[in-house]
């Protein structure tokens, strides 16, 4: 019987301390990291509110956010997936880095924000595996659980554009675009 080989992917990260580092990671089903101009984009926009800011990071496949948001400053980082291979590849990321700022957790995400956490957000970044109605749970749970500080950051990855999704009412939209079939956008909670 021939032993089927793990397809393997590559991330880098883009700026900041950790600049141009390259970590590899084994794809999953669902498993897409944000690709570089979008990470790119991304904290562009966060530039003025990423120092110091605690992250956390759901459904965070190939920890490609996290790792950023660390690498660019940000202050601590709770990173989050179900899969047991991602969230080992990750900590090992982190081990390389020598990074003591970042936890990483084997837990289902949605189920996580359905308690109120010990300490609340400044930038969330959900990122779901599509088509399988996790984004606008997860951003309730979010609000109704406290797990933001009042003038929080939410930056959402999806399949449909940030019109067409139910929203907490006290999120605004800050920023949007498109880059092939994805659609990422960045909100502001309104405290």
């Amino acid at each position: 019987m021939k032993q089927v080989k793990a397809k393997v992917g590559q991330l880098r990260i883009i700026g900041g301390e950790w600049g141009s580092r390259r970590f590899s990671f084994t794809e999953q089903p669902g498993l897409r990291p944000t690709p570089d101009r979008v990470r790119e984009t991304l904290f562009n926009w966060l530039s003025g509110d990423i120092q110091g800011a605690r992250c956390l990071d759901l459904f965070t496949g190939s920890g490609a956010l996290a790792l950023e948001a660390l690498s660019r400053g940000a202050g601590w980082a709770l990173a989050v997936d179900l899969n047991r291979d991602v969230v080992s590849t990750l900590r090992s990321h982190l081990s390389t880095l020598n990074c003591s700022k970042a936890e990483v957790r084997q837990d289902n995400g949605l189920a996580m924000l359905g308690t109120p956490p010990a300490e609340r957000y400044d930038i969330v970044f959900i990122d779901p595996p599509f088509h399988q109605g996790l984004l606008e749970p997860a951003c309730a749970a979010l609000e109704a659980n406290g797990w933001l500080s009042a003038d929080a950051l939410i930056y959402l990855e999806s399949e449909d554009s940030p019109g067409r999704q139910s929203l907490p009412d006290n999120w605004q939209l800050h920023r949007e675009k498109r880059a092939g079939q994805v659609w990422y956008s960045l909100w502001r909670r309104q405290g």
